[in-house]
């Protein structure tokens, strides 16, 4: 639990404790009162309405409060079920995925794997899920051709590991247009990606 939800917990505590104020009989509180100071004059039934209303609006501002609260903590982490969502949509949307390549082996339309997998599981992510708090941790044996990456998110628990494996696919090569808009001479590779995940760590 964090702060926010601690902070939401307590102000429903204490609007618990005012509607428990406000539902004491005015009988009990003058016995109270007389046995604590016997000389203090008697409270009239109207200082005991105006109390009673007084704890209950008190009592409804801190369960708004609450209800808003809980709200904000949701939209601002992810959940087992958003997480785990998003990374099996992130999976069968970039298992098959065919990008290019420059003579280096980089990309041309991301700068990475884990950038690549970070974006669509934030894409995935779905309305009630922040579009930050994704981590993308590769790990030390990866190659061009072949990666696993780590996914967690704030707010959960739950880890997956994805399997990226690239292959040539010459049917996906590019070669833009010359400068006189004949054929071009430089071709970018083609490649495709398979992709698998699983729960838990790698």
């Amino acid at each position: 639990m964090d702060t926010l939800d601690e902070l939401n917990v307590l102000s429903l505590v204490l609007a618990a404790v005012l509607v428990a104020m406000a539902c004491v009989k005015s009988d009990r509180v003058r016995s109270w009162r007389a046995n604590i100071n016997p000389s203090a004059p008697d409270l009239p039934d109207s200082a005991f309405v105006a109390a009673r209303i007084l704890f209950l609006t008190l009592a409804g501002i801190g369960v708004y409060t609450a209800v808003q609260g809980f709200g904000v903590s949701d939209d601002a982490s992810w959940s087992d079920g958003e997480l785990t969502s998003a990374v099996r949509q992130t999976t069968d949307d970039l298992n098959g995925y065919t990008f290019q390549a420059d003579d280096a082996g980089t990309p041309l339309g991301f700068p990475g794997y884990a950038s690549l997998i970070e974006d669509k599981i934030l894409e995935y992510g779905g309305g009630d899920a922040p579009g930050y708090g994704v981590t993308v941790d590769p790990a030390e044996t990866n190659t061009p051709a072949k990666a696993s990456f780590t996914i967690t998110a704030d707010g959960t628990d739950t880890a997956f590991c994805t399997h990226l494996t690239r292959t040539r696919s010459k049917q996906d090569d590019y070669t833009p247009p010359g400068i006189t808009g004949g054929e071009g001479t430089l071709t970018y590779q083609g490649y495709r990606l398979t992709m698998s995940s699983e729960e838990g760590e790698c």
